[in-house]
């Protein structure tokens, strides 16, 4: 790991790893990692929503606005194993990139709880490669700083606050009717 606890960020687009070590236990790095229904503003202030109400591999999953008109990610739920590792596929709704997968991973040592965030086939040169490169980062840092402090750090009290009014820019596209729980 870095200094700031971020490692490969900005290598390659196959793979990437963004670590930190979160000073908690696991259980409540976990249990804040996969809340549903409530703000995480480790997820620039979104809400994540799981079809029937959970997260359990082969169900969808998206991220949604606290208003529920704008769904920012959407994907498919690929693994869930409490207090371990989590993934799912993932894909930005304003964008017409691929889908790629990103993975959570915790592992307890005597320092604390190891976080990784881990993408994979992120299509190269895109604009989800871009958003990544920095989410990577933002997702790490911020959720380290809520779990340790009950706060999100600066950047996600940014993105708090200037998320309710940057909505006007949001794609049509992107609006939650276009991108259901639900199978078609």
């Amino acid at each position: 790991m870095s200094e700031a606890g971020i490692e490969g960020a900005g290598t390659g687009h196959d793979r990437q790893v963004y670590k930190v070590m979160i000073d908690a236990p696991i259980e409540v790095v976990w249990n804040t990692l996969v809340k549903t229904d409530e703000v995480l503003p480790f997820f620039f202030g979104a809400v994540c929503e799981a079809e029937d109400g959970a997260l359990k591999p082969g169900k969808r999953m998206r991220m949604v606005t606290p208003n529920r008109k704008y769904a920012s990610v959407v994907g498919e739920v690929l693994e869930f194993s409490p207090p371990h590792r989590y993934a799912h596929t993932f894909k930005f709704t304003q964008w017409d990139d691929d889908y790629c997968t990103v993975t959570y991973e915790l592992r307890e040592t005597p320092e604390g709880v190891e976080f990784s965030l881990i993408t994979t086939g992120v299509p190269a040169g895109t604009k989800t490669a871009q958003s990544m490169q920095q989410g990577g980062s933002f997702i790490t840092q911020n959720l380290k700083s809520l779990v340790e402090t009950g706060k999100p750090g600066f950047s996600g009290k940014m993105v708090m606050m200037l998320g309710p009014v940057m909505g006007f820019m949001t794609p049509a596209k992107c609006r939650i009717g276009n991108w259901p729980l639900k199978g078609q």
